[in-house]
């Protein structure tokens, strides 16, 4: 690619929308931030309840997540999924890039619901779905993908406070999802 054709590429932009009531949640979300913007992006990082539809509209990849609650998704997300329903109508999103994320508490706990239920939503919307591209490495708090998930990134926090957990190698698969996700853009531009 010459220097003219590099310029005239513009700079993938990234919103990481997620609830996260105890902040583990939240944590796993500013990982995945850190990746994308490692690989080149413009991120916006939002809560639920600061959601800024018009950054949202202008992203290429949405990524969504919130805690396992009792096998489903939060309120919050499920309130800001049908808050979009005017963009749902006009297919605004259609085409851009989606993935999710969870975190929970158990190594289970039903995270797998949660994602589908965002896949679910982002389907709805026309949306192109990323999930998780790697390869499980063990099941140590210090591998990537442990959980083996591929629909969307699962992370797990032990009963404890968000300066200790989720473990290293959740986090580290977080970054790695977010420098895929751009990836994608820019080898589909």
């Amino acid at each position: 690619m010459s220097v003219t054709d590099q310029t005239s590429v513009s700079q993938v932009k990234v919103c990481v929308v997620y609830h996260s009531p105890y902040g583990h949640t939240a944590k796993v979300a500013q990982h995945i931030v850190q990746g994308a913007e490692k690989a080149g992006a413009e991120v916006h990082l939002m809560a639920v309840s600061e959601v800024d539809w018009d950054v949202l509209d202008q992203s290429d990849i949405l990524v969504m997540g919130c805690p396992t609650y009792m096998g489903s998704l939060t309120s919050a997300l499920k309130q800001f999924m049908e808050q979009s329903s005017k963009r749902w109508l006009a297919r605004s999103w259609q085409g851009k890039i989606a993935a999710g994320f969870t975190n929970g508490g158990g190594l289970s706990g039903d995270k797998l619901a949660v994602l589908q239920q965002i896949n679910l939503f982002a389907m709805q919307h026309g949306m192109l779905w990323s999930g998780l591209p790697f390869m499980p490495t063990g099941r140590s708090p210090h591998d990537i993908n442990r959980m083996s998930s591929f629909l969307g990134l699962m992370t797990q926090s032990d009963n404890a406070s968000v300066e200790v957990t989720p473990p290293e190698g959740d986090l580290e698969t977080a970054v790695k999802f977010g420098a895929y996700l751009v990836g994608l853009k820019q080898n589909s531009a």
